[in-house]
């Protein structure tokens, strides 16, 4: 029954097994802690991203870990604060934490104190998707208050066009279409505060696909450049980006992200769905676990 909850829908397991779903997750528990008691998850951690994913209506989420090196969900429980990531650090103990070189993480202030408390030795690297994404939103601000400017000096044909242009500003150069090419060519000549936020966004994401001194060079360039760029989000940026530039820079020298933990998130968001009807989250922590950590038991009678 565990084999085949992870690899089907609940509605062609119940019907097979003859068996409620609630009955399924109650299986799933005791499965998953079985397996667990076969292995040690956390030996050999050296490398670990942690990351937050919603699981249900109502701001209801999970803490995930997952190691860097085997991508494998490590660990999971409800809730997102510090009280959460300590519990984590309690099931790993103090002498694997100690072992623990490098930790990826989001901007999340509940994070870096505990992981300073807890892992001695790690150096923490911020993620750059999320830094990345600062910029996008800092550029939809500035977009946006252009769009109201135009919309109260009543010229509403130029406002609805910008409003039309905001997947122009938001995608990367390469992906875009003719006709966005030419939408954004049209605010390069009609709104140079935007086209300055719109390269300003640009050029972070370009940080990133480089390392070393020459993005580290690059990342201290965009500070300057966003500090003295009169536009205020961006102002704004560059002061979160000069507090994190420790992690940051970090991220840039040890190319380490979390984009295996978002992989991750995208496939327990999947599972989600499939766990709808389950009583609590034990359950599905249990199926994420079989699913994304590795204690899936064979079919019986198989290796």
């Amino acid at each position: 029954m565990a084999w085949l909850a992870v690899r089907t829908d609940k509605t062609t397991l119940a019907s097979l097994l003859r068996v409620a779903w609630r009955s399924v997750g109650a299986i799933l528990e005791r499965v998953a802690k079985s397996m667990r008691a076969t292995f040690d998850p956390f030996a050999e951690v050296t490398r670990i991203g942690i990351d937050e994913v919603s699981y249900r209506k109502g701001h209801r989420y999970l803490t995930v870990v997952v190691d860097h090196d085997s991508g494998r969900l490590l660990w999971a429980s409800p809730g997102h604060d510090e009280a959460t990531l300590r519990k984590f650090f309690d099931a790993l103990g103090a002498e694997r934490a100690a072992r623990i070189k490098l930790v990826s993480a989001d901007a999340a202030g509940w994070i870096p104190n505990v992981v300073r408390e807890r892992c001695p030795n790690a150096t923490q690297c911020m993620d750059p998707f999320h830094v990345v994404q600062w910029a996008t939103r800092a550029l939809d601000e500035v977009r946006r208050s252009v769009w109201n400017d135009l919309r109260r000096g009543g010229k509403k044909g130029d406002a609805k066009t910008l409003k039309g242009s905001r997947w122009a500003l938001w995608k990367n150069p390469e992906d875009l279409t003719p006709d966005q090419k030419v939408s954004l060519a049209n605010i390069e000549h009609g709104n140079k505060p935007l086209f300055r936020a719109y390269l300003l966004k640009e050029h972070l994401r370009d940080v990133f696909k480089h390392e070393g001194q020459q993005a580290i060079n690059m990342l201290d360039y965009f500070v300057g450049w966003a500090a003295r760029s009169r536009l205020k989000p961006f102002v704004k940026l560059a002061r979160s980006i000069r507090d994190k530039r420790e992690t940051i820079v970090a991220a840039l020298t040890l190319r380490l992200s979390n984009a295996r933990v978002e992989a991750a998130n995208t496939k327990l968001r999947l599972l989600t769905r499939l766990a709808f009807g389950f009583h609590s989250h034990q359950p599905l922590i249990a199926l994420a676990l079989m699913k994304l950590g590795g204690l899936c038991p064979p079919l019986p009678g198989r290796n």
